[in-house]
């Protein structure tokens, strides 16, 4: 069977810090509603097919408003997210496992990103397929240009990193299928057993591959544009950024 990559993209938050009646995904980038360009830089690539999580109440909203009337064909289905992101992230897993057979796991590969990153390219979608077939588990990443603090309850510095090591750490986070179900079902497994649920302790996916399955995962080189919408200032900085590549490509 020839290898196969599924996108998983999550669109399913409130956006509260972007102070805005409209959701930070749907939000408009140059006249272009932010999920909407997450999309097409996925229909570019080699992704090979994608799932768009999004709120219950606005399926049908991303699928005629994003989907249909940007003709974004590799987009098999849209489904609900759950209480929190890696609840979300697992019912998009839920879909692509829903279309793969037991024997077809070893070939298959998830590639997860925020719906709110819509300056990522095909080039680095592209690069980090390429390396999730060599490491089964990458997630892309930019050296931290700034001195990290780590603070305690009294915001007194409690740590200071070394910068050399600290890296952004962006998405699309890719993994083996085999490799993050594993993750997913030892994390649930494990809230179950415990009666509760640690869902907002999780801030990646790559944090449930660390500490489940013990396989390491590789940084691979990201892209300092590839920045994620998360409040006010970041719409100013985005739409500089496609600016900027717009003049670049009619300069060629």
């Amino acid at each position: 069977m020839a290898k196969r990559f599924s996108a998983i993209i999550v669109a399913a938050g409130a956006g509260k810090r972007m102070n805005s009646t409209v959701k930070k995904q749907y939000i408009e980038l140059n006249s272009h509603p932010i999920l909407s360009l997450t999309l097409k830089a996925f229909e570019k690539s080699n992704a090979d097919n994608v799932i768009v999580v999004t709120g219950k109440d606005e399926i049908a909203y991303v699928r005629e408003e994003i989907v249909r009337k940007y003709c974004l064909k590799k987009v098999t289905a849209i489904c609900a997210g759950g209480a929190e992101r890696c609840d979300s992230v697992y019912e998009g897993l839920k879909q692509v496992l829903k279309g793969t057979s037991g024997s077809d796991v070893a070939e298959n590969y998830i590639l997860i990103h925020d719906g709110v990153r819509p300056l990522v390219t095909p080039e680095l979608i592209n690069s980090c397929i390429e390396n999730v077939v060599k490491y089964e588990a990458c997630i892309p990443g930019v050296p931290e240009k700034d001195t990290v603090k780590e603070a305690d309850e009294n915001m007194d510095v409690s740590h200071t990193p070394d910068r050399k090591k600290m890296y952004r750490i962006q998405t699309p986070q890719c993994f083996s299928l085999s490799l993050i179900k594993e993750a997913f079902e030892k994390f649930y497994e494990e809230a179950a057993h415990n009666g509760s649920s640690a869902s907002k302790a999780i801030t990646d996916d790559a944090m449930l591959v660390e500490k489940y399955t013990g396989h390491k995962v590789k940084i691979v080189p990201g892209d300092y544009r590839n920045i994620k919408i998360t409040t006010p200032e970041d719409i100013g900085l985005a739409e500089h950024y496609m600016n900027i590549g717009e003049s670049i490509d009619n300069g060629r």
